[in-house]
């Protein structure tokens, strides 16, 4: 399963994709900047599969934090902690159901790779491919759960939206959550990008 886990782990090289002839898709990347997920998706990929392995294996949630043992020394990760690491904004949206609804109709329009619009859960072949490449970034660095990438799920469309409309979102509290759902038994979250950053 590690080896799984490190073949799928992606950082973006801002530098290279900025020198893309397709305006559209940089300016999908520009807005991946203006969320203050640049330092979080760039991170280089650095790996430590015996240490990461051991992490989620031993890792659990206790009084909000996320603790964990690796080579016999405990580790515990604040929400403040995570924060601060990666330099994620902590101001805005920690409800992803807040999107506004305005924003979401226009979404549908502007994702749409054909005159009508797409669905709020659709499948990536109906958007245009810079959101195409969005949806990928958001479903393999961010939420990666089990199941198919063909499908845009409705979490990651409301993502997309905010991310192009330039909605407020609580990044830290909202990867901050993730990570601990990825350190709970029976969770369908793989551990990808934060065990790799």
């Amino acid at each position: 399963m590690a080896s799984s886990l490190i073949s799928r782990s992606h950082h973006i090289d801002f530098d290279s994709v900025f020198r893309f002839d397709d305006a559209g898709i940089v300016q999908m990347f520009e807005s991946l900047v203006s969320t203050g997920l640049m330092e979080f998706l760039g991170c280089p990929a650095v790996f430590h599969e015996q240490a990461l392995i051991e992490f989620f294996e031993n890792g659990s949630v206790r009084d909000g934090m996320v603790v964990s043992v690796i080579g016999g020394m405990a580790v515990e990760i604040s929400e403040s902690m995570f924060v601060v690491a990666f330099g994620l904004p902590t101001e805005g949206l920690t409800d992803l159901s807040e999107v506004p609804k305005d924003f979401l109709s226009k979404a549908q329009r502007l994702f749409s790779a054909s005159d009508k619009e797409v669905s709020v859960s659709c499948l990536k072949k109906e958007v245009k491919m810079q959101y195409r490449l969005l949806s990928d970034i958001l479903a393999k660095s961010l939420f990666v759960k089990a199941g198919s990438f063909d499908a845009v799920t409705r979490d990651r469309f409301l993502l997309m939206t905010a991310i192009t409309f330039d909605v407020k979102i609580n990044w830290g509290n909202i990867l901050f959550g993730v990570l601990k759902e990825m350190v709970t038994p029976d969770s369908r979250i793989m551990p990808f990008k934060f065990a790799f950053c």
